[in-house]
């Protein structure tokens, strides 16, 4: 995969949610990444130079790296169970 395109994906996350503010941004970009991201896209981002992303992008990867598991910050990756409304099921 061309990392030049997950930097590019990773820092657009990042900016979609930086209006949450810094902090919640950094949790629901790794939140994303982590539910969303092939394994393979996942290790190359973590292999790759953090200083090449965005602030939001870089500190959400070290969250992950870290192995912190990031509580949703947005409905966006909070699922419905079986026969739950109100949630996305999205995806």
């Amino acid at each position: 995969m061309d990392i030049a395109k997950l930097r590019r994906m990773a820092d657009q996350i990042g900016n979609n949610y930086a209006a949450i503010g810094h902090d919640n941004a950094v949790l629901a970009t790794a939140d994303h990444i982590r539910k969303f991201w092939d394994p393979r896209m996942k290790a190359a981002i973590f292999a790759d130079d953090r200083a090449a992303l965005g602030d939001i992008a870089g500190r959400a990867i070290d969250v992950l790296a870290s192995g912190i598991t990031p509580t949703p910050q947005s409905g966006g990756t909070d699922f419905n169970s079986v026969n739950e409304v109100g949630h996305n099921d999205a995806g």
